[in-house]
């Protein structure tokens, strides 16, 4: 592949150990999560300024655009783009193939989108949807152009230039354009208008930053290949979308905008943790998965040591929000948001489950089993447009707490299934995560009589979390240094002490 100059002198090190498997892996956990952790900061630095300044309704209609954006997005690849990072044999024919199926489909689904605007715009019942659905949908055409540069990074383990070609993108996007539309007035469509700048400037930087074979040209026999993977990835990331998008659409519909607006920023809030801990595993670990999917002894050990550190990270994580989540919503969104307060603590108690199941989902993916997870996701699909309906009789709180059903049904789904394909029991399982358990309930039963102490004291918002986060990670570094297998587990202490070999050697 051809290569930019965006070679760090890091990712060259070619001494013992440090050009194995495991390095490239470790270096791409540690860039990702660093990029991760510097664009969520990022994005709640621009959430703080955006809710400040517009309004539920704002946020809400352009939440319902998204929706259907999502969902077409699937279309707009047919999973070429998953295909092409998990194909052993991957050759020239493969990546012109998949780049002109991408552009042209990518092109054709921008057209449909915007003739169906006003049909789809009728579903939501909200005023100026039509013309946010038609902008947004030229969006299709940047993908449709960059998809393959992106899986080419992906693939390459190249996450030190995706981090920041992601970086960049959101800040130029949502933190300047957003901003500067917002203070003037734009309303939603400062929303709009950031989302779309965002995604050019992304596939343009993926385009000139990965270079690659861009001829028009379909080999019919790499078509087959990537669109025999891509169907099944398709078909389980359709359910999947609709999992996560089903919620909303209930809500947008029966409840209104407003409502809408309160509901996703409150999920929103939820999957910022999710997104750090989850995605990034995600994308690295599927490219290394795959590269192991034949090697069942690493692939079942690199999955056990995954999930249990997942598990270390998020489970003190969702404690942290049940427990301040007034104050999270008030320092972040502005007094206006109170009514996502319970929402929000109720979808944390679902964090866990949301972040766990997507390793489970990386390593039956890297196995191939694409159409296992497919029915599994369409099961998940059907939990959370149920849930919600049902849950929606009673606003916004009850659907969130059939969102956290679902989530916890799936989760036990997608880990079976990742059991089976590693001969990993359910014993081992468990056991992956009871150090993660412990842990999370001394930090419960930390924090929660001191952020109680803090509010009868009236402490200002910003203050009590300021405080609750130095004390808890005061108190995990103190359990690590005295007792980390006992509150960490031997596969936490195992991950930590690779970070740190790795810190060491990029020294």
């Amino acid at each position: 592949m051809n290569q930019s100059f965006f070679n760090f002198p890091s990712l060259k090190k070619r001494k013992e150990n440090l050009s194995s498997l495991a390095y490239n892996t470790l270096g791409g956990l540690f860039w990702s999560f660093s990029g991760s952790s510097s664009q969520i900061i990022l994005q709640m630095i621009v959430l703080m300024v955006l809710a400040r300044i517009l309004t539920p309704e704002d946020f809400g209609v352009v939440n319902a655009a998204t929706v259907v954006i999502g969902i077409s997005a699937i279309f707009a690849q047919l999973g070429i783009g998953p295909a092409i990072v998990q194909h052993p044999n991957l050759n020239i024919d493969h990546i012109k193939t998949g780049f002109t199926f991408s552009l042209i489909f990518g092109i054709c689904l921008s057209g449909l989108i915007f003739a169906f605007a006003p049909l789809i715009s009728s579903f939501f019942r909200m005023a100026g949807l039509r013309p946010i659905i038609q902008v947004l949908s030229l969006g299709f055409l940047f993908q449709g152009a960059s998809i393959i540069a992106k899986s080419l990074l992906q693939k390459e383990l190249r996450f030190r230039l995706l981090v920041i070609i992601e970086f960049i993108s959101y800040l130029t996007g949502y933190g300047v354009i957003g901003i500067i539309l917002a203070f003037l007035h734009y309303g939603a469509w400062a929303l709009v208008m950031a989302q779309l700048a965002h995604a050019f400037i992304f596939s343009l930087l993926l385009i000139v930053f990965q270079p690659h074979a861009k001829m028009l040209r379909i080999n019919r026999s790499a078509l087959k290949e990537l669109i025999g993977f891509g169907s099944g990835m398709t078909i389980s990331s359709i359910f999947n979308y609709f999992a996560r998008s089903g919620d909303y659409m209930v809500v947008g519909r029966f409840l209104g905008a407003e409502s809408l607006g309160l509901y996703g920023r409150a999920f929103k809030l939820m999957t910022l943790p999710a997104t750090v801990f989850g995605n990034v595993a995600d994308r690295v670990l599927f490219p290394t998965l795959s590269k192991l999917q034949n090697d069942k002894d690493r692939l079942a050990t690199t999955y056990r040591r995954s999930i249990a550190f997942i598990a270390l990270l998020s489970l003190p994580t969702s404690i942290a929000m049940i427990v301040l989540g007034p104050e999270i919503i008030r320092v972040l969104l502005g007094p206006k948001w109170t009514g996502a307060i319970v929402p929000f603590r109720i979808l944390a108690v679902g964090a866990l489950f949301r972040t766990s199941y997507k390793i489970s989902e990386t390593v039956a993916r890297a196995k191939g089993a694409v159409y296992s997870i497919a029915w599994i996701q369409g099961i998940y699909a059907l939990l959370v447009i149920t849930g919600a309906w049902v849950g929606m009789h009673r606003g916004i709180s009850g659907v969130a707490i059939g969102i956290v059903a679902a989530l916890c049904i799936v989760f036990i789904l997608l880990s079976r299934l990742a059991l089976h394909l590693t001969s990993i029991s359910w014993k081992k399982f468990v056991g992956a995560h009871l150090s993660a358990v412990g842990l999370s309930a001394l930090i419960g039963a930390e924090l929660w009589p001191i952020t109680l102490i803090m509010r009868n004291v009236a402490l200002p918002p910003l203050a009590i979390l300021i405080i609750s986060i130095v004390v808890v990670l005061i108190t995990m570094l103190i359990l690590f240094l005295i007792k980390g297998k006992l509150f960490f587990g031997e596969d936490g202490v195992w991950v930590l002490q690779a970070v740190l070999k790795f810190l060491q050697k990029e020294k």
